[in-house]
């Protein structure tokens, strides 16, 4: 009897410890309040819908907070990259505010190191391999393309054949203890950016 008064006591401590890859608060809404509260109550004449309609996904990967905000661009039968979107140029993968991903906390993107904040994505297609560009601009319209200045990372990734996404997405494929890949997909190709949090 006396070992149950001695167990129950240790099993009631370790269930109320703190785990810290749940003390992050709940995601806020990617697009803002303004945002919500204007879709909740406008309605819009179809005529004056975009064409390349606003996104957000977002990914807790242990207690780091990914987000990803664009827009999606609507293939409608057309040839993409190589034609529609120009091999060997900048390109933000999106339309009107540049695609932006918020990192709450520093990561490792591709293996390169990358700070928490605010960063704008963009790209350099080609056949083979793309150029996937990390800028420090958080904030900007989706041309003109920033500038190498203010790069906070560039590499090079091999894309991947897949089956037709209509719209331009970013998802989370892969969510595994401190790891995640976050996809690039559009038409039939694939771009995958490993991610891994502290």
């Amino acid at each position: 009897m006396n070992k149950i008064w001695i167990v129950m006591p240790l099993l009631l401590v370790t269930g109320c410890q703190r785990d810290a890859g749940r003390d992050v608060q709940p995601m806020a809404d990617p697009l803002g309040s303004e945002a919500s509260a204007e879709a909740s109550t406008e309605i819009i004449p179809l005529d004056d819908v975009r064409k390349s309609q606003a996104a957000a996904v977002s990914q807790r990967v242990a207690n780091t907070e990914i987000t990803v905000t664009y827009s999606r661009p609507v293939a409608r039968g057309r040839e993409l990259f190589g034609a529609l979107v120009p091999y060997d140029e900048v390109w933000n993968p999106g339309a009107d505010q540049a695609t932006a991903v918020v990192f709450t906390r520093d990561v490792e993107l591709n293996g390169h190191p990358l700070a928490a904040g605010k960063y704008s994505l963009w790209a350099i297609p080609r056949a083979d391999r793309w150029t996937m560009i990390v800028s420090r601009a958080g904030d900007v319209y989706h041309t003109p393309y920033p500038g190498e200045d203010l790069d906070a990372v560039r590499f090079d990734v091999v894309p991947e054949s897949g089956t037709h996404m209509e719209a331009l997405a970013f998802y989370f494929p892969v969510v595994e203890g401190k790891d995640t890949v976050l996809r690039l997909h559009w038409g039939g190709v694939i771009v995958s950016l490993p991610i891994r949090v502290p």
